[in-house]
């Protein structure tokens, strides 16, 4: 197999040095040359990463929550199904969230993704996550409505400066309890968006992805960008860091997403727990009744 290095850190966004969505690329020059040389590094990504999530169980230390954001048909579905296909299903849990229900907005915005965080041992999938709480609700402020804050709240010219703070304090909460947080945002233009949309109208097996609601919000497509554009540069910090994935190419941003995610799992100090001397014998004991 060619040996391909994907350089991650290109990718990350880094603290106290903004970025401008519009500067960056939403297509880049991809890493494979064929769709064979595609399906093959991304198969050796996926072992790689197999062994590392194995590690990650065994050693018992650390837990891996992974958070993809984009918008409308970026491809955030496709990512989690193929990069994380490798993946023991009992090490692993994918949440998804959507709008959110009466229980869930009865309490604070952080609240229904805390129940759903990662054990040590294992990888937390959020498709969607509470940066929705500062995605959507910026776009569509009448729906803080529904979160039952008093007026002097919602009104707070602050309230996403707030929301911020908030996110960042909870990710740097974790990490000082052995959870690292990985950010994927998909990077997808708006005429590769349209081409998607018209491909789920025309392919009878993906009528069910689409729906008017995701023709209603590409009218906001500005508003977005700049809400995405404004959480990437106050949310992404050395311990919890955002990663810009380019996303027109489907298959390309696979292979860079699944980079990122083996660089951040290399990155633990993880082992194979040491046998002791009693259990050495233990286990000799145990052989010799085998043997027998």
């Amino acid at each position: 197999m060619e040996n391909i290095k994907i350089d991650s850190d290109k990718f990350q966004v880094r603290p106290g040095e903004p970025i401008k969505l519009h500067e960056l690329p939403t297509r880049i020059h991809p890493f494979y040359k064929t769709k064979k040389k595609y399906h093959a590094l991304l198969q050796e990504h996926i072992s790689e990463l197999s062994n590392l999530q194995q590690l990650l169980y065994a050693s018992n230390q650390y837990a891996l929550l992974l958070i993809f954001q984009g918008i409308d048909a970026a491809g955030k579905d496709g990512a989690i199904r193929h990069v994380m296909s490798g993946i023991n299903p009992q090490g692993c849990d994918v949440s998804s969230f959507k709008q959110p229900t009466a229980d869930e907005l009865e309490h604070d915005f952080l609240w229904r993704s805390t129940c759903r965080l990662p054990e040590r041992g294992r990888i937390g999938i959020f498709n969607r996550s509470y940066y929705e709480e500062v995605l959507v609700d910026r776009v569509h402020p009448k729906l803080l409505n529904a979160e039952g804050l008093g007026k002097e709240l919602r009104e707070d010219k602050n309230i996403w400066s707030q929301r911020y703070r908030s996110i960042v304090d909870m990710e740097h909460h974790l990490h000082n309890n052995g959870t690292r947080t990985v950010k994927i945002f998909l990077h997808l233009s708006q005429e590769e968006q349209r081409k998607r949309f018209l491909e789920r109208i025309e392919e009878p097996n993906k009528n069910w992805k689409f729906s008017l609601a995701d023709i209603h919000e590409r009218k906001y497509w500005k508003k977005y960008m700049e809400a995405f554009e404004a959480c990437l540069n106050a949310t992404s910090t050395q311990h919890a860091p955002w990663f810009v994935v380019p996303a027109d190419d489907k298959e390309n941003a696979r292979l860079i997403i699944s980079a990122i995610l083996l660089d951040a799992l290399k990155g633990l100090k993880m082992e194979y727990p040491k046998t002791t001397a009693k259990r050495r014998a233990e286990l000799q004991s145990i052989r010799k009744l085998l043997q027998k």
